[in-house]
């Protein structure tokens, strides 16, 4: 008996699409219904691979773990160490200690850098330096130069400009420890933190959304909103620190490197600390710091 049509095996077979334009040109396989016999290869991954909400998470978790490690410090120096103060009492007199200030940013800081490691490990899958876009650079000798540059440069500038006057930033400089304890976090944890923030994880965010030249401004304008209570929000002082970023984030765009952006920092902080001790004999002589200081 015949075969109903139903019953015959249906065969899939493929045919070749138009001809290539160019010789070195390969087919490309189509099957009866004119879908591709081969899956497209997948779409790229994207840049960055985190997403603006965890820009935002990272930004609120460092501001609640430094609220967090303030509280927590002022109890445990209310219980053992100062118990006949009340908390206002207390909260003025370790204001004004930066050791404690420094010990409340460093654990703040270490809780942040853990969840951005284990956010692009554990969340994404992927490795931390090369997804910030690490990237050390050759010849990397310039980036520190070039933060020496700046502070030379901003300084006719800051004769124009209302400097703050009796910064809280000043508040760190009260002895010479105090002051050296300050200036080695300049140099190190505080840029390395501020770079991975500002230029490895919201920089890209922003260029995704807005492109280059807007991600450059605003990620250099929140830079500088950053440092404003630092320096009593004095609008010169602000700007000086904005105008700062803008060279850093245009260093992380020119260069598609943070290391070399951190570099930069690096320099311009430690041009600064140096200049400073210098003419305060060691920190111990604050009224002899030059005005950009101020």
């Amino acid at each position: 008996m015949p075969e109903h049509e139903e019953d015959k095996p249906q065969i899939e077979l493929e045919t070749a699409g138009p001809a290539p334009e160019t010789p070195d040109a390969q087919p490309i396989l189509l099957r009866l219904d004119g879908s591709p016999a081969y899956p497209s290869p997948p779409d790229p991954p994207r840049d960055p691979i985190w997403s603006g909400w965890d820009v935002l998470l990272i930004a609120l978790l460092a501001i609640g773990t430094l609220f967090l490690t303030q509280v927590a410090i002022l109890l445990v120096a209310k219980l053992w160490l100062f118990p006949q103060l009340n908390l206002v009492e207390l909260g003025n007199r370790l204001a004004k200690n930066p050791s404690l200030a420094l010990l409340s940013m460093l654990l703040s800081y270490g809780v942040v850098a853990l969840y951005m490691v284990r956010l692009v490990r554990a969340k994404y899958k992927a490795e931390f330096l090369q997804s910030v876009r690490w990237n050390f650079p050759i010849r990397s000798w310039r980036y520190p130069l070039l933060g020496v540059g700046m502070v030379f440069a901003l300084v006719p500038l800051e004769h124009f400009l209302p400097m703050p006057k009796d910064a809280p930033f000043e508040q760190f400089f009260k002895t010479p420890m105090d002051a050296y304890l300050v200036s080695f976090f300049a140099v190190t944890l505080g840029p390395l933190m501020e770079e991975l923030f500002f230029r490895g994880f919201l920089y890209p965010v922003l260029v995704r959304r807005a492109g280059v030249a807007p991600a450059i401004l605003v990620t250099s304008v929140l830079f500088g909103m950053l440092h404003s209570m630092q320096l009593g929000y004095a609008w010169g002082g602000v700007l000086v620190i904005v105008i700062v970023g803008l060279v850093l984030t245009s260093v992380r765009a020119a260069t598609g490197s943070v290391a070399a952006s951190l570099l930069t920092h690096i320099g311009y902080n430690g041009a600064l600390m140096l200049i400073a001790a210098a003419q305060t004999d060691g920190f111990r002589h604050m009224e002899k710091a030059a005005l950009w200081f101020h």
